[in-house]
């Protein structure tokens, strides 16, 4: 994995067995996972030289202070305050609650009460306060768990507190990226281009089966009937994204749905963008493209995987190729039968041709603001990229943004019947 982290993780507590971990990996998990934190805060502290950090409003970024804050939060509110907590995921959306350690935390880190629009203007504590919070609430989260019964139900939470946790950091990833800070984050290499690769018919079981952790929208697991299809190896490149550059693809308006060429529209006449995000050369002639990562321009191989793509680029570009952006469920029994004849995924979140949407017998589990508000609304991703933790890379976890996000680490590949 190209990101530096602090220090190695065993690998039995940074894998995705992780979902089935018990007491004792658990808390090492936590702590390593806490770590990783305090270290992505330690580097932002460092490339902006404050101990308060402040950066530039935007709607896909948060004030740092506040995103670090909401990690302990979560976990005490979930874990240290939930007095329901032993019933897992049968816990109520609004369990009973105790304070919190911090009387003002709720004012502060609630997203229910601190919604986007007011997180830059709250009084929210500096770096060093939030730091303390942070030790304060694991310490609670750690004396909890080693209390609690090594079964899944009462493990629930904790588990829910680590995947969290993991998700947050690698948005700390993704905003240094928006942001222009310098991460010591080495761009991904090339890979070999393989052949696209042809699965059989098949029936398939989709999603997350009863026992260990599950995220609501991977529930419940159902059979499903695949006909035939063909996939490829690997996301597409970026030599194969300059082919559809170098063929007017940001130019001609029958390649892309109609929201899809607004959207690019308004983008061009805001910044005249011609290519994905990032992007400051893309070359016809010469196939040179130079993207900047981390506040650092640099130049991109041509079997490098395309990267920081729209769902609705990935779309046109299918459409400009004769091809078509995978099923969920195609993609789900690729990565799970087909790794041993060379499909490759975990570069590169990757966007699916589905809109998010509840499967059959679909309850919210506790937390329900985290799936239920974008059904109908955003786009599947599978996969994981080179930022995401390895016990997060599970290929039944499904992702999901709005078709217009270009800030993720996120490519596509393509399919065909």
């Amino acid at each position: 994995m190209p990101f530096a982290y602090p220090r190695a993780s065993p690998a039995s507590i940074d894998s995705p067995d992780m979902r089935r971990a018990g007491r004792d990996l658990l808390s090492l998990a936590l702590m390593d996972a806490r770590n990783h934190t305090l270290y992505l805060l330690a580097l932002y502290e460092k490339a902006l030289g404050a101990t308060k950090i402040v950066v530039t409003q935007s709607a896909e970024v948060e004030p740092l202070a506040w995103l670090a804050g909401h990690i302990g939060w979560f976990a005490e509110f979930w874990i240290g305050r939930n007095t329901q907590r032993a019933l897992g995921s049968n816990c109520p959306h609004e369990p009973t609650h105790l304070a919190s350690i911090e009387p003002q935390a709720d004012r502060w880190w609630n997203p229910q009460q601190a919604v986007p629009a007011e997180r830059w203007t709250l009084d929210l504590p500096d770096l060093a306060a939030t730091r303390a919070y942070l030790l304060d609430t694991l310490e609670g989260t750690l004396e909890l768990l080693e209390k609690a019964p090594d079964e899944d139900r009462a493990l629930y939470f904790y588990r829910l507190a680590l995947f969290h946790e993991d998700l947050r950091g690698e948005q700390l990833i993704t905003m240094a990226q928006t942001l222009g800070i310098a991460l010591p984050i080495d761009a991904l290499g090339g890979l070999p281009v393989r052949e696209p690769l042809l699965v059989p018919a098949t029936r398939w079981m989709l999603g997350s089966a009863p026992g260990g952790f599950a995220f609501d929208n991977e529930k419940p697991a159902h059979e499903v009937p695949v006909p035939e299809f063909e996939i490829d190896a690997q996301p597409v490149t970026w030599a194969q994204l300059v082919e559809f550059v170098d063929d007017g693809g940001y130019d001609r308006p029958e390649l892309w749905q109609p929201q899809g060429w607004d959207w690019l529209q308004a983008l061009a006449q805001a910044e005249g963008r011609r290519g994905p995000r990032y992007v400051d050369q893309i070359g016809v002639a010469s196939g040179a493209v130079m993207q900047t990562r981390f506040g650092k321009p640099a130049r991109m191989a041509g079997n490098q995987l395309a990267m920081h793509m729209s769902w609705w680029e990935a779309d046109a570009w299918c459409r400009w190729a004769g091809r078509r952006l995978p099923t969920e469920v195609e993609w789900e029994i690729a990565a799970h039968t087909a790794v041993g004849r060379g499909f490759r995924w975990g570069d590169v979140h990757e966007w699916t041709a589905g809109t998010f949407k509840p499967w059959p017998g679909f309850s919210a589990d506790p937390w329900e603001q985290y799936s239920l508000p974008w059904f109908g609304l955003a786009r599947v991703l599978r996969g994981a990229s080179f930022a995401t933790r390895a016990r997060m890379k599970h290929p039944k976890f499904r992702g999901f943004a709005p078709p217009a996000r270009d800030d993720l680490f996120v490519g596509f590949r393509s399919c065909a019947a």
